[in-house]
């Protein structure tokens, strides 16, 4: 088989506003030895930086582009402390490393899991935690790359002032050039020379406001090639010799294969195969089309062993799971001393499973020769995902090629990599590449959904209005430990489900603890296994915990005679920066005080260093929710690009306004529900409203912003629709019919 030959690589290249570029200069596949590879007239300048002869710069990011604009936004730090021109940035994805291990996220989960003894060296064999996620890239790269950034300054100036003669430390870089007065060379003129020298001592971050380019709002360097379609995504790769194939697997549960109707399916023209696994069935054929057509007419059919689940069942083991004793996991105070002989206000509140419905349905291609498996797929977790493929051919990981893909929409799914496995069984089983996709239907109801949850809360009143004591009951699964079992372990969906069967764990209540003054608290989860995988979600638990809680705070601030934007700020105090977010939403958004008819909600929310607080319109039109303005107020400290940050906190609040608004996802003997996008009644361009985000300027360390916004928006609305008609909602989806 000849050596494959697929499309020129692209290097995305930043421009000047409206401008972008695709400069194509290496070849797919790339052979990743330990350190970065370099092409012709290309030199090495520090971990992440390469400088080439003629003056581009290529970062080397070790984040995987979700949509969410890692490639600027990392790059432009890097851009930023070496002083080089930002028409002339290209970037590159990372190879899994220890150079890219996310120690933040690391940590977070770590802590999320609760005493489970998981470090960062337990995944993967490499002793690496290359992933994405969290909210995590700026707060756990921006260091690093700065250092980059710094070092590879500190070389170019060094290079230069050879020639000069005169002290490195008394040259400066800015727009692509070093300076030293009015003397300057081009980086591309001292690269070379740059390459050869040791990082001298004494660096320092570059200071002052002249000529920078973080705070700015660059153009988002992989907007054009998606605009114009040349970027390509892991459904558009092409190998010689390349086949496709369809796969499906059982209703939810432990199923195994029991009748295929091969025949059937190879009466469709340009299927080729058709492969069976204990677990799963694919068709193979000369284009995806025609293997998802063979697919349909193999008509699997599954044994599942044990009960199947269903809405009924989730909602029984959710409901007697607040039954059983939890296990409290925050606290502050005694909250039973606190209760006991008093007033207390209780309520119960519901969240549905949700689901990620990118628009990228899982794929995954697989090359194996000579000994080396190369793998092509969009995934958050190149490097757990080179495991999965090495576990399904009983191949060392060192043998693995991951090319991490750009991912079309993930909000959490692609930390799975369900197809990997199967991609490289089918490589190695045909001797041939392949390609597999999921198809749309397929896609839905193999989703790791975001886990259902239930809460009862309880508060007590004082007679000022002010909240004494709280607590709160979380039912839900434990999640975190699934995923865990899944990427880490190599178990199976329903084998990870027994694994992490009756766990309590710290992720569960994430979001529930108050950010407000309220002296007592105390949460409990109560953990229960519902017989559905469940997955990371973009917001993660604060999204059902916040909207549990900030739901019990209107309910409180009614029955005392408060108002939402009053009974909030009262209990502010030892959060000023939630406060200012709050002071400005109402101000600015022209809070008329959450009284009946004013169809106004408010909610807050603190998560990944930052704060946020939105402020809703909405009304319920004939069976639908219409929705139909957003204001928002947010403090993520210190700012890289204004302009991802604004895109990401309202992509967080159309995400969030769809969880609340749309059609909830069903389970009904084992099968997901519903299989199609329309049938899950997503917000489209007429039925988004007015959004207006508003950023307060902060010197504050970076915070997370990906999922900031999601949370605090179903509370918002929730509170709206009662302003407007009287109507309480406490449960997600508002409306479940």
């Amino acid at each position: 088989m000849p050596t494959p030959q697929i499309s020129r690589r692209s290097l995305l290249v930043g421009g000047g506003v409206g401008v972008g570029l695709i400069v194509g200069y290496m070849l797919w596949p790339r052979v990743y030895a330990p350190g970065l590879n370099t092409a012709p007239g290309e030199y090495i300048l520090s971990g992440f930086v390469k400088v080439g002869a003629d003056g581009h710069v290529t970062i080397v990011v070790p984040q995987v582009e979700l949509g969410h604009g890692v490639f600027t936004g990392l790059a432009q730090i890097v851009a930023d402390e070496l002083g080089a021109d930002w028409r002339t940035v290209a970037v590159e994805a990372a190879q899994p490393g220890k150079s890219g291990t996310n120690a933040i996220l690391a940590h977070e989960w770590a802590d999320g899991l609760g005493n489970s003894g998981w470090t960062i060296g337990t995944w993967p064999d490499a002793g690496s935690f290359s992933a994405t996620g969290g909210s995590t890239s700026v707060r756990a790269f921006e260091s690093r790359l700065r250092d980059a950034g710094a070092a590879a300054r500190a070389l170019l100036c060094s290079a230069a002032a050879k020639r000069w003669d005169a002290d490195w430390q008394a040259c400066e870089t800015h727009d692509g050039f070093v300076w030293h007065g009015d003397e300057r060379m081009r980086f591309g003129e001292v690269a070379a020379d740059a390459a050869k020298l040791s990082v001298p001592s004494g660096i320092a971050w570059r200071s002052g406001s002249e000529s920078r380019l973080v705070a700015q709002e660059l153009p988002r360097i992989d907007l054009p090639s998606k605009v114009d379609g040349s970027v390509n995504f892991a459904a558009d790769i092409r190998l010689p010799d390349m086949v496709y194939a369809s796969i499906a697997e059982g209703p939810i549960g432990d199923a195994t294969v029991k009748r295929v109707n091969e025949a059937a399916a190879k009466r469709v023209t340009g299927v080729l195969d058709v492969v069976k696994t204990d677990r799963w069935v694919a068709v193979v054929a000369t284009n995806w089309w025609a293997a998802d057509r063979g697919l349909a007419a193999a008509a699997p059919r599954f044994d599942v062993a044990g009960t199947l689940a269903g809405d009924r069942h989730i909602a029984k083991r959710l409901e007697a799971a607040l039954d059983d004793p939890g296990t409290r996991l925050s606290a502050s105070g005694d909250v039973g001393a606190a209760f006991r002989g008093a007033q207390v206000l209780t309520q119960s509140y519901s969240a549905g499973l949700g689901a990620h419905a990118g628009v990228e349905t899982a794929s995954a291609t697989a090359l194996l020769k000579n000994g080396t498996l190369q793998i092509w797929a969009p995934t958050q977790v190149p490097g757990l995902a080179a495991e999965a493929a090495a576990r399904s051919v009983d191949m060392p990981v060192s043998s693995v090629i991951i090319h991490p893909m750009m991912v079309g929409g993930s909000f959490g799914a692609r930390y799975e990599h369900g197809v990997v496995g199967p991609a490289a069984f089918l490589a190695k089983k045909l001797g041939r590449p392949v390609q597999v996709m999921r198809s749309r239907s397929e896609e839905m109801r193999r989703d790791m959904f975001r886990a259902p949850a239930a809460a009862r809360m309880a508060a007590r009143v004082e007679s000022d209005g002010r909240i004494a004591a709280w607590f709160a009951q979380v039912a839900a699964p434990a999640t975190l430990h699934e995923m865990q079992a899944r990427l880490g372990d190599g178990k199976s969906p329903h084998e990870a489900l027994a694994a992490a069967s009756e766990k309590a764990e710290p992720a569960a209540i994430a979001g529930m603890a108050p950010p407000y003054d309220i002296p007592v608290h105390a949460v409990d989860h109560h953990p229960v296994s519902i017989g559905i995988p469940t997955g990371d979600w973009r917001g993660r638990a604060h999204v059902a915990n916040a909207f549990f809680r900030e739901c019990f705070i209107d309910e409180i601030a009614h029955t005392v005679g408060s108002e939402p934007f009053g009974i909030r700020m009262g209990m502010l105090n030892g959060n000023p920066r939630l406060a200012q977010c709050l002071t400005k939403v109402a101000a600015t958004g022209g809070w008329q005080g959450g009284v009946n008819g004013t169809n106004q909600g408010l909610a807050c929310h603190t998560m990944a260093g930052s704060h946020i607080a939105v402020m809703v319109e909405a009304r319920r039109e004939g069976s639908q929710i219409k929705v139909d303005r957003i204001f928002a107020v947010a403090d993520v400290g210190r700012i890289i690009n204004p302009g991802i940050v604004r895109a990401q906190i309202i992509g967080g609040l159309v995400f969030g306004m769809s969880a609340a608004t749309g059609a909830p996802v069903t389970i009904e003997r084992g099968l997901a529900g519903p299989a199609r996008f329309g049938e899950l009644r997503l917000p489209r361009m007429a039925d988004c409203p007015k959004i207006e985000v508003e950023l307060i300027i902060s010197r504050e360390e970076p915070g997370g912003v990906g999922e900031l916004s999601v949370p605090a928006v179903a509370p918002a609305i929730a509170g709206a629709l009662f302003a407007a008609a009287g109507v309480r909602y406490r449960q997600l989806p508002l409306i479940l019919a």
